[in-house]
């Protein structure tokens, strides 16, 4: 089993940034792909950025050029640095890992991000 837990949310004016950290433990070796996901009110979860084992990278057109996904496979961990934050980016994110064939392995507990205008 893979457990994840994620720190960095808040609250932040509109064009601010923050920094979403999330760090694996348990069955690391089986996650491939470790990403960030976002739910607002009323609206369904949508992929923000993901990024794999090699490094490859992902993003959702909405961020593009605005938040950088990076990792740490010596420290099992996978950040988010966001930037020029708008108030359409509050809701709430998760960290997620997905295995080899891209099997979803594990959710965070989710960290809510609020912008305000």
């Amino acid at each position: 089993q893979v457990q994840l837990v994620e720190s960095g949310g808040g609250s932040v004016q509109a064009g601010g940034s923050l920094r979403l950290s999330c760090a694996a433990s348990g069955s690391i070796y089986g996650i491939n792909v470790m990403g960030w996901y976002r739910q607002a009110p009323g609206k369904e979860r949508e992929l923000v950025a993901d990024i794999t084992r090699s490094g490859s990278t992902r993003y959702a057109d909405s961020v593009k050029g605005r938040f950088f996904i990076s990792r740490d496979n010596a420290e099992n961990s996978v950040y988010l640095q966001m930037n020029s934050l708008k108030p359409e980016d509050t809701a709430v994110y998760y960290c997620t890992a997905n295995g080899w064939v891209n099997n979803v392995l594990a959710w965070g507990q989710g960290t809510l991000v609020t912008v305000s205008s």
